[in-house]
């Protein structure tokens, strides 16, 4: 019998942990942050993070496609986002930390909309 419980208690332990497992965090440089100024050519506003696909061009004028984005879209609610926040071909500047292999993919803090408007995605 008291195996029996322990056998559910472990088993409870590790259904209530399983979230926490799932959960990841972003393989990012946070010693320096990266600015890049793009074209949006995709919005992806979807779980688990919000996703933007930019094209940006580079010092030596050929274009790079990167990948930006930020916490889910519940948080990004929260900041006053929504699915209609940004459209294709809208311009934009944002500012985060980048991939620490040197992927084009930015854990974006904050970004400057067409208009100006800064938009913060993590805290307010």
């Amino acid at each position: 019998m008291r195996a029996h419980i322990l056998a559910i208690g472990a088993v409870g332990i590790l259904a209530a942990a399983s979230p926490l497992l799932a959960h990841h965090s972003w393989p990012v440089d946070m010693s320096r942050e990266v600015t890049v100024k793009g074209t949006v050519t995709e919005y992806n506003w979807g779980n688990p993070h919000v996703m933007i696909g930019l094209e940006v061009r580079a010092d030596d004028g050929t274009i790079e496609k990167w990948s930006v984005g930020g916490p889910s879209p519940t948080r990004m609610t929260g900041n006053g986002w929504d699915k209609n926040s940004l459209k294709m071909g809208d311009v934009i500047t944002g500012t985060g930390y980048r991939f620490a292999d040197g992927q084009k993919v930015l854990r974006l803090q904050k970004i400057v909309m067409p208009d100006g408007k800064v938009m913060l995605l993590y805290g307010r």
